[in-house]
């Protein structure tokens, strides 16, 4: 069985470290350094699909703000904590904004969707997202990369072997878990201010 997890995570790691990416990621992109450590994937390809799944959704989620501004989806999002925050942040500092939103989990979406409603042009906004991506994604998988040096001092070789797929699910479950406690307790914090 763990041969054929390792052969899937082969063939199709990338592909969703990408697709991961997309989305929040921070997850996705520790675990394309980690099985970057492992041997799995050659490091600079995580980064890249990394990068390029930040950079795709982000990009995605300021094309539906801008599109598509009176959909009733995206006037639901509007409602969402925060949303007024990341948007008054938005015009008055567009550039950090855009740089750092993607560290603040559980704003990507709600950011992206602020800066199509905002005022930033679209070109602006594509070089900030691009330096923002590929700083993040090589943030994130380098620390993916360097908690499997630690684990591999800590648990030994034996990681080496197929044990090691278990170890890299477990890690992003992990952090899927952390990060999810992470923005129930901002959305909490955000809804309290709010009242």
């Amino acid at each position: 069985m763990t041969e054929a997890i390792h052969h899937f995570i082969e063939q199709y790691g990338l592909l969703a470290v990408f697709l991961g990416c997309v989305a929040e990621g921070e997850s996705a992109a520790i675990l394309g350094g980690f099985f970057a450590h492992q041997h799995v994937f050659v490091l600079w390809h995580a980064f890249v699909a990394a990068a390029l799944g930040a950079f795709a959704g982000d990009t995605f989620f300021f094309i539906l703000g801008r599109s598509f501004a009176d959909n009733r989806h995206i006037v639901r999002l509007r409602r969402r904590p925060g949303f007024r925050r990341a948007y008054r942040l938005l015009n008055t500092h567009p550039n950090i904004f855009v740089l750092s939103n993607r560290y603040v989990y559980g704003m990507r979406l709600v950011g992206g969707i602020a800066a199509g409603l905002s005022t930033i042009a679209a070109p602006r906004f594509i070089i900030l997202n691009a330096i923002s991506s590929v700083i993040w994604a090589v943030l994130f998988s380098t620390i993916g990369y360097v908690f499997g040096l630690g684990a591999e001092q800590l648990i030994g070789q034996a990681l080496m072997q197929h044990k090691r797929l278990f170890v890299g699910l477990g890690i992003g479950l992990a952090v899927a878990v952390l990060a999810w406690l992470v923005a129930r307790h901002v959305a909490k914090r955000e809804r309290d201010k709010e009242f």
